[in-house]
């Protein structure tokens, strides 16, 4: 059966990637800040709200709930990165205050076999240098995934994680010696794409994970092992 999914942040980089993937046999709706998506989005449902407010994560369900009917799989991509000299509430308001938002707000809505997918970091376990508050906001929030797998797994509702290594930038690419940077300490020698993450957020969605949750699955291609 489609399902019906719900991913934040999603006009551009890993969250478009997800949203593209889910749209070719799923019900996509979406949400965005700043960045309005671009015309052919995927999404059947796009709404604006800074996820910064928790006040927000009703309204965003409520509209999801009110134009499909039922609410199956959050993917929690929005997200903030900024160095130690930016605003750490903020930085804690979306990397981990919003998914918490949106899942109380959803979870009247959500029955057995719904999913949650939390997109971490592997900063997450290898702390990048000069953003210390992201990399542990990422941390929190894998803690958090395997909390709530324990307490929505009676439910039949499963919480997982995506931990992306360094990704392609499509959008605002990166300078060609960082990208070289990162590929040399990648096992398997290359740049990761949005893509890569799309298909493992697609497999932990799918009924192929019925018996996965409270995991973060890295999807690095062998960073820094």
């Amino acid at each position: 059966m489609p399902l019906i999914a719900l991913i934040t942040g999603a006009a551009r980089g890993i969250g478009r990637a997800i949203a593209a993937d889910l749209a070719a046999d799923h019900t996509v709706a979406i949400t965005y800040h700043s960045t309005p998506p671009p015309s052919d989005t995927p999404a059947a449902l796009s709404v604006q709200a800074d996820l910064s407010d928790p006040a927000n994560a009703e309204r965003i369900i409520d509209a999801v709930i009110k134009k499909f009917g039922r609410l199956d799989v959050i993917v929690n991509n929005a997200g903030v990165i900024e160095m130690d000299d930016g605003d750490a509430s903020l930085i804690y308001a979306v990397n981990l205050g919003a998914p918490k938002a949106l899942l109380d707000a959803a979870l009247p809505h959500l029955t057995a076999g719904a999913s949650v997918i939390n997109i971490s970091s592997v900063n997450a376990t290898f702390p990048a240098k000069g953003a210390a508050l992201y990399s542990a906001s990422k941390a929190a929030l894998d803690t958090w995934t395997r909390a709530m797998a324990k307490e929505l797994g009676p439910r039949g509702i499963r919480v997982n994680g995506v931990a992306p290594g360094a990704i392609e930038r499509r959008e605002s690419p990166r300078p060609a010696a960082l990208v070289e940077a990162f590929v040399e300490m990648t096992a398997l020698g290359r740049s990761g794409q949005p893509e890569d993450i799309a298909k493992v957020v697609r497999f932990l969605a799918s009924d192929g994970a019925a018996w996965i949750t409270g995991e973060t699955i890295t999807v690095s291609g062998g960073y820094r092992l």
